[in-house]
C-alpha cells in the first residue's frame, strides 16, 4: 500500500453552495476554508472537497468523451518514497503545478489528476 484516499476533490462554480447541497443529501460538517475551497466531513468519516473552477463545464453523462472532473488526494507520510512507487506503477508528474507545498500533482496511467498529500497538519 502506499497511501490512504484523504479527500475526493469536486470542481465546480459555486464551492459553499455544492458542499451545503451534499451536506443535506449526505449529512456532515461544511468548513469553507475561503471562497476557493469548501469541504465537507461526512458521519461515516468520508471528506469531500469543493473547489473553485471558474470555468468549470459540467460532465456531460453519458457521454465517453465527457470528463468526469475530479481527482483524487492521497494522504502519505514519506512523499519522496510514494512518489517513486506511483511513478513506478505508471504515473506521470505533473511539473507545472502551482503551490506544491503540501501535495504534488501527477497523473494515472489514464490522465487524471491526483496528488499525494503530505506535511498535514494534525488536528
Amino acid at each position: 500500500m502506499i497511501g490512504k484516499l484523504r479527500t475526493v476533490v469536486v470542481d465546480c462554480t459555486d464551492p459553499l453552495g455544492l458542499a451545503e447541497f451534499w451536506a443535506e443529501v449526505l449529512g456532515g460538517r461544511v468548513a469553507a476554508e475561503d471562497e476557493t475551497w469548501v469541504t465537507l466531513d461526512d458521519p461515516g468519516g468520508h471528506r469531500l472537497a469543493f473547489q473553485l473552477a471558474p470555468d468549470h463545464e459540467p460532465p456531460k453523462f453519458p457521454d465517453p468523451r465527457g470528463s468526469q472532473q475530479f481527482h483524487l488526494d492521497i494522504e502519505v507520510d514519506d512523499v519522496d518514497r510514494a512518489e517513486h512507487d506511483v511513478l513506478k506503477l505508471g504515473a506521470t508528474r505533473v511539473t507545472d503545478a502551482e503551490g506544491e507545498d503540501d501535495f504534488r500533482v501527477f497523473r494515472d496511467p489514464a490522465g487524471h489528476t491526483f496528488c499525494l498529500v503530505f506535511n498535514i497538519p494534525q488536528s
